[in-house]
């Protein structure tokens, strides 16, 4: 008897990820994985009188979408506790917050957020700590990248407002993820903002051993309350390492949603910033790196990890820091044909020597590339900022993704969210057209990738970065039905029009988790 698809997808642009460019073609769907690809109309073996079949014209069909590196819990900080978002003085955020305070436990702390930081301006913490006394009280500003908190909290949690970032406020982690009313619904929220996205798959970072959150997972999964696929790594910040941990998940995640992943560790920082490791001095500065690298432990975490079988990524942006992650992976498990064992990981990789993107390549290190980082930036502001730091010499090898690709690396994206949220379109405009947010000339056009490679690094990249490249990251014939539908064609649109299209469905398992309001035609 012959198997009839429950779905069809009938399209001009269908993108595979496996190799092919796009083709006017179908996809066939039963059970929850692909039937069928090919090009021109459906078999009419294939459709019975319950397959619901859909024509979609120009619409880009895709494979499902990873971003390999995220950040959920520091996501969910710029929506705990009460709103702030339309405060417009010290005084007033005061008396909001002691109206929410007489809504909770008085156990808990008092957490705030969305004030504009540009519209107030809190001095010190006097009014916070005559209103609050020993409640700890942490108030983020829209963004998250300053905060208002009191002495209690900073006695309480060890960090300040000026250095109000996730691995920093590492300590109030546990209330933010155990508050199970809260978080539970936040990360359905954050599920249906990436299904929107396009994104079925995600590798979330996750401080030390994840401060219970890890059992929301569970439990979500075993309720089949999951719409995204989660693949999680430990970041050590306020513990050392723990691979006894690590082991623990591997054994206890198994299923189809949630799995575990490695370890992560950042290494130096932004070259803005003068925290980018380089080969040779700053221009403005004597130094080629104003912080303090650990290496000999970020070598041992490594190798320790790597002898266990697990995999690691480190977070380097310049082209010192890369050459030494990449001294360390020499030193990891390898093949007889020089590749590694184990599938390590280079994340943002903002400025790189071209030598080592050739070792990457004979190494095997995937590359775990922002593709919108240039959305947050502007021509004049970012171009000064080379020049400043290290000239536009050196600066050719800014965001050098060409070379990566043409040196055999292995191209996943991520967007380190909450620094950028998903848009593939976007990622398109600024990866692969090189323009800043205004447009005008691209940025390092050499440097630039095709729209079929960058959109196989977001699906086939992305799976293989996750260890699911059998199951997942391209359409073909018994693969999990992870789909994605774009409003237009991502082939032919204009590069001046790209981030008007936007993402009409997405199916995972072949399940709708997300179907655009606008789009009766789905």
């Amino acid at each position: 008897m012959s198997e009839y698809a429950d779905i069809v997808l009938q399209s001009n642009c269908i993108f595979t990820a496996s190799g092919s460019d796009p083709f006017a073609g179908y996809v066939a769907v039963r059970s929850g994985r692909i039937l069928s690809v090919g090009e021109g109309a459906c078999p009419r073996g294939l459709i019975s009188d319950q397959t619901i079949c859909r024509d979609l014209g120009n619409r880009t069909v895709a494979p499902g979408f990873s971003d390999v590196h995220c950040f959920f819990t520091g996501y969910s900080a710029g929506f705990a506790g009460v709103s702030l978002t339309d405060v417009k003085s010290c005084e007033e955020i005061v008396e909001r917050v002691k109206e929410y305070a007489g809504r909770i436990s008085a156990e808990k702390p008092l957490l705030g957020h969305g004030w504009d930081a540009e519209l107030v301006h809190p001095a010190g913490t006097s009014l916070l700590d005559e209103a609050f006394g020993s409640r700890p009280v942490v108030l983020f500003a829209e963004g998250c990248e300053t905060c208002w908190m009191n002495q209690a909290a900073a006695r309480c949690y060890q960090f300040t407002p000026d250095t109000c970032y996730p691995e920093s406020y590492v300590r109030l982690l546990p209330e933010l993820l155990g508050d199970r009313d809260f978080i539970i619904p936040e990360f359905k929220r954050y599920m249906k903002l990436m299904n929107s996205r396009g994104i079925t798959s995600v590798k979330e970072m996750g401080f030390d051993r994840f401060y219970g959150f890890t059992d929301i997972l569970s439990d979500l999964e075993a309720e089949n309350a999951l719409t995204l696929r989660v693949s999680f790594m430990s970041q050590p910040v306020a513990e050392n390492m723990n691979l006894e941990y690590g082991k623990a998940m591997q054994d206890k995640f198994t299923g189809e949603f949630v799995r575990f992943s490695g370890y992560n560790q950042m290494t130096d920082g932004s070259i803005s910033q003068l925290c980018a490791d380089l080969k040779e001095p700053y221009l403005c500065a004597d130094t080629t790196c104003a912080q303090n690298i650990d290496w000999e432990r970020l070598r041992a975490d490594v190798l320790a990890a790597d002898a266990e079988g697990f995999r690691f990524s480190l977070h380097a942006q310049g082209d010192a820091a890369i050459g030494r992650v990449l001294n360390i992976y020499e030193d990891c498990k390898r093949r007889e044909d020089g590749t590694l064992i184990n599938r390590h990981c280079i994340t943002d990789l903002e400025f790189s020597d071209p030598r080592d993107l050739e070792r990457m390549g004979r190494l095997g290190v995937i590359a775990e590339i922002y593709p919108q980082i240039q959305s947050i930036a502007d021509r004049e502001g970012k171009l000064a900022m080379i020049a400043e730091h290290i000239g536009m010499e050196r600066g050719r090898y800014y965001w050098n993704r060409r070379k990566m690709a043409d040196s055999g690396v292995l191209l996943s994206c991520g967007t380190d969210l909450p620094l950028l949220i998903d848009d593939i379109p976007q990622s398109i405009y600024h990866a692969v057209g090189g323009y800043f947010p205004e447009g005008g000339e691209p940025f390092n056009p050499q440097n630039m990738l095709t729209v079929k490679e960058l959109l196989t690094a977001w699906a086939r990249g992305g799976a293989y970065n996750l260890c699911q490249e059998k199951e997942l990251g391209s359409l073909e014939t018994g693969k999990k039905a992870d789909i994605v539908v774009f409003s237009g064609n991502l082939f032919t649109t204009p590069m001046e029009e790209i981030r008007s299209v936007k993402v009409d469905l997405t199916m995972v398992g072949g399940r709708t988790v997300y179907q655009s309001g606008a789009d009766a035609a789905l």
